[in-house]
């Protein structure tokens, strides 16, 4: 009667399931389960129906009245089917054993759920043996409700599970140590991330991984006629069978666009193209184009048009132009002007220029010729965008043909004679061109002596030339003529200036004069004339001496100016560089000093060696050992340092770099900046020495250490930090490599800011998977803000997206960001503006103050001191920090909630709980 009442409140009941796939399910049974009991009087096997009279096969224990019961039930051999995790899902019934009467304090309300390994189904009555180890314990099963005599039985629904799985496939054991219960079905089960189309790539169906919290990689394939982006194609399947965090995509390829909800792309339809790889879709082919068929990537021009191969895919296809129209000629001598209006069509374009073709012809031959090589046409004659030439050089009296004709940018491609107007024209008798320059031979006080070049185009044989002079200033001018290219005019005022002019003539009359020159004559007689000519060169020379000691003399004096100005301004420049404004300390590069070595004697203070004793080897550095050690200074009480340690055989430039941190370290002064001692440059090994903190780097501290501080404390972390950073800003010092590892913490839990050296940017070590090599150096690309990854821009504003990381790593109590993501995807990631989640437990107001220092702008990421102004306020207002951010299931932001945090802390009834809310939850018919 008990079990049947069992079977009756069962069959009241349906399940609603997630989509698992099922290993093994006893509720369908259609015979004998036949599993191995052990002993026989334990465990034994019923039959029973369900609500539609289906048969259904149980196993119950009930050996309550006899003392030390241990029953075992062990399940027929289950394939794992390369299964790294799987679920058992147990419905059960058990009795209240206050209920029973007259029995012994024995009596069990529990049993053990175990599970044994194998490669083969080898197990036998005797093997392995009944007990745990060489079965493993999975959990011990409670039921949710008990019942008793007088009531229904209450069916109880439990999921555990197990993993990871190595072997061919296990069993299934149930141990019962005194209960009366009914084991109605058991059903083994893994998660999986089904089969799923995104960004244009199928992801095939992928089991998750061997822990709860594993991510799982799934590799993408394109769909047809789609092709990769950049990146691999690769989707993470989580522990609950979900999808998350795409990386990469698929675009439709040339000639075929998104379908059916963007899971597939088909072909252009004809009459219609996509001309590139892309999310866009098909268009009408342009005009003067067709597609006879699909899958275009470009409509092909109809016949007698074309595309240029400039133009892009998608333009229309053009024509050649028409003749250029309205010809009009206008005709100087052997000058020419050529003007022309626009061809009446254009091909469709807009691209128009023309070329300009000479033709000289013989009438009496009637044919034409290419123009000689003299002839000028301005400003050019091929390529011509505006509609008018001038012509010139041409002969005189002769026939010449003229042909415009219109190009664009298709005109290459047809095959036909580009379209042209033609004009005829014949030159006229043309005069000499002008003079180009008349000389002054010489001068008297009454004469002036000429001469000239004859014109470069005399058209015809010089007949004479025509002089033109007057006085300066005055408007009556007088003429005279010469048969040769000099002349002496004679007559003239003495000491007076005058302008000449100078023409030629042919048959076809004069030419232009020249342009106007002016010469003077002299003031005195002829012979006193003569005299300064000849002591002209003694005059010359003696002024040209006094000339040079001149220019020696302000030379001297220039140089000794320029001495007595450099010495102040070094002064001031060293001034300079201590402050930039008054009472504002500034960070000195240690690299801007041409030996590195003044920077350490500026500032770091030189150590005696006998003051310094190394106790032990603490840990390893970049550049040798980092010891803990004792100092003692004179004057000064004994102290614990740390001690950083330069190996044996170290080059210049690996002792320049090993020291630049001390060079660094010494110019601040800060509670919350790690503190320089000073250092042993003198002696060897070359140390630096600094102040001793007991507990090490921050990440691991806080991973030692899980859970067991309040937020107030935490919070009291991060303010320390923060006003480090703040002091490192104010002196113009960005740290670059801002993190965990980087900030030390003393024995009161004051975190200090650490880690100065610059080495690491300058060489690779491509040992070390947190810095990912990039043009000139390393960057740790999961602390690094987006602008320093891509473009090498290191700012305050970089060190406060690294800080962000840093709150996130404490929150998390030393969790990896972005877990087991490569530095890649991690990248994209953060491109495709995913940001970190809340760590567990984490206050809102923190993780809000995180995203404000992620936010991809950064001139819009808060500065340090308001960082310390908003810790403060928190830290006064307790209650602000009990207010925490709640994940919402499915939400892409989970990746570290419910992947990847707190292992640790998913354990015992908390795991329980949350193996519950996944599981399958009866809903009353």
């Amino acid at each position: 009667g008990f079990f049947l009442c069992a079977f009756e409140i069962y069959s009241c009941y349906f399940y609603i399931h997630l989509s698992p796939e099922t290993l093994m399910d006893s509720k369908w049974a259609t015979t004998e389960l036949a599993w191995t009991a052990h002993p026989e009087s334990g465990w034994e096997e019923v039959s029973g129906y369900d609500d539609a009279m289906n048969p259904i096969r149980t196993y119950q224990v009930c050996n309550v009245r006899e003392q030390n019961q241990n029953n075992w039930l062990r399940s027929d051999f289950i394939p794992r089917k390369d299964v790294l995790r799987v679920y058992v899902e147990m419905k059960f019934t058990v009795r209240d054993c206050n209920s029973i009467p007259n029995i012994p304090g024995s009596c069990k309300e529990t049993f053990n759920l175990f599970y044994y390994e194998s490669d083969s189904d080898s197990a036998t009555a005797t093997s392995p043996f009944w007990m745990e180890n060489p079965y493993v314990k999975v959990d011990t099963i409670a039921p949710d409700e008990s019942f008793s005599m007088l009531e229904s039985g209450r069916v109880n629904t439990k999921v555990r599970s197990f993993g990871p799985l190595s072997r061919n496939g296990f069993y299934l054991a149930f141990q019962d140590l005194g209960a009366c219960m009914s084991l109605i079905s058991v059903r083994v089960f893994y998660k999986k991330c089904s089969t799923t189309i995104a960004n244009f790539a199928v992801f095939p169906e992928t089991a998750t991984g061997a822990e709860t919290t594993s991510l799982v990689i799934a590799p993408g394939t394109c769909v047809s006629n789609a092709l990769e982006l950049s990146v691999p194609l690769k989707l993470y399947c989580n522990g609950d069978g979900e999808w998350m965090v795409p990386v990469g995509s698929c675009t439709c390829a040339a000639g075929f666009e998104p379908a059916i909800k963007d899971t597939q792309c088909q072909a252009c339809s004809p009459g219609t193209f996509k001309s590139q790889q892309g999310q866009g879709f098909c268009t009408p082919c342009p005009p003067n184009s067709m597609s006879s068929s699909g899958a275009a990537s470009i409509c092909a021009c109809r016949n007698g048009y074309y595309r240029s191969d400039s133009d892009p895919p998608d333009a229309s296809c053009t024509t050649i132009p028409s003749a250029p129209r309205n010809v009009i000629s206008n005709v100087n001598e052997t000058s020419l002007v050529l003007e022309w209006s626009d061809p009446r069509d254009l091909g469709g374009r807009t691209d128009l220029f023309y070329n300009v073709i000479c033709k000289k012809c013989q009438p009496d031959r009637n044919m034409c010729s290419r123009c000689d090589d003299n002839v000028d046409i301005s400003p050019h004659q091929r390529g011509l965008i505006q509609r008018h030439v001038s012509i010139s050089n041409l002969q005189a009296h002769t026939q010449y043909s003229f042909e415009i004709q219109a190009f664009n940018g298709v005109s290459g491609k047809s095959p036909s004679t580009p379209q042209s107007a033609s004009v005829n024209i014949t030159t006229n008798q043309a005069a000499p061109s002008a003079i180009p320059t008349v000389h002054l031979l010489g001068a008297t006080a009454n004469t002036m002596s000429l001469s000239w070049l004859p014109p470069e185009r005399p058209n015809g044989i010089i007949l004479d030339y025509e002089i033109k002079y007057h006085e300066k200033g005055e408007a009556i001018a007088h003429t005279m003529t010469a048969q040769r290219s000099s002349a002496r005019i004679e007559g003239l005022k003495p000491a007076t200036p005058y302008v000449v002019q100078v023409r030629a003539r042919t048959v076809a009359g004069y030419g232009r004069y020249s342009s106007p020159a002016d010469f003077s004559t002299n003031l005195l007689a002829p012979e006193t004339d003569a005299r300064v000519q000849e002591q002209l060169p003694l005059i010359v020379g003696s002024a040209a001496a006094g000339l040079v000691f001149i220019i020696a003399v302000v030379v001297i004096a220039i140089v000794c100016l320029r001495k007595q100005r450099n010495g102040s301004e070094s002064e001031y420049t060293e001034k300079l560089q201590q402050y930039m404004t008054p009472g504002m300390k500034v960070y000195i590069d240690p690299f801007t000093y041409e030996d590195p070595n003044e920077a350490v004697r500026e500032f770091a203070k030189e150590i005696d060696i006998s003051c310094v004793k190394i106790e032990e080897v603490i840990g390893a550095g970049e550049f040798g050992e980092v010891c803990r050690g004792r100092l003692k200074l004179p004057g000064r009480r004994e102290i614990i340092v740390a001690i950083k340690t330069l190996k044996v055989g170290y080059t210049e430039r690996q002792r320049r770099d090993f020291l630049s941190e001390a060079s660094i370290m010494g110019q601040f002064d800060h509670p919350n900046i790690i503190r320089l001692e000073g250092v042993v440059t003198k002696s060897r090994p070359v140390m630096i020495v600094t102040e001793f903190m007991e507990n090490g780097a921050l990440d691991s501290f806080l991973r030692l250490n899980d859970g067991q501080f309040t937020v107030i404390q935490l919070v009291g972390m991060l303010r320390g930090i923060a006003a480090g950073m703040k002091y490192l800003s104010d002196m113009n010092y960005v740290h670059r490599d801002l993190a965990a590892r980087n900030i030390l913490v003393n024995s009161n839990l004051v975190c200090k800011v650490s880690d100065f050296g610059l080495s690491r940017f300058l060489e690779d070590d491509p040992t070390d998977p947190t810095y990912t090599s990039s043009l000139g150096g390393k960057i740790p690309i999961r602390w690094t803000a987006p602008e320093a990854i891509a473009y090498r821009k290191f700012t305050s504003a970089s060190d406060v997206w690294s800080y962000g990381i840093v709150m996130w790593e404490v929150m998390s109590y030393g969790e990896r960001p972005y877990w087991d993501m490569s530095n890649q995807d991690v990248i994209n990631a953060v491109e495709q503006d995913y940001r970190l989640p809340p760590p567990m437990d984490c206050p809102t107001a923190l993780h809000q103050l995180m995203l404000d220092c992620w936010v991809k702008e950064r001139n819009l990421r808060p500065k340090f001191a308001q960082i310390v102004n908003t810790l403060d306020k928190l830290i006064r207002n307790a209650a602000s920090l009990k207010v925490v951010t709640s994940a919402q299931s499915g939400d892409l932001l989970r990746i570290g909630v419910t992947l990847a945090g707190h292992q640790k802390k998913i354990l015992g009834s908390i795991q329980d709980m949350r193996l519950q809310m996944n599981q399958t939850l009866p809903v009353q018919v």
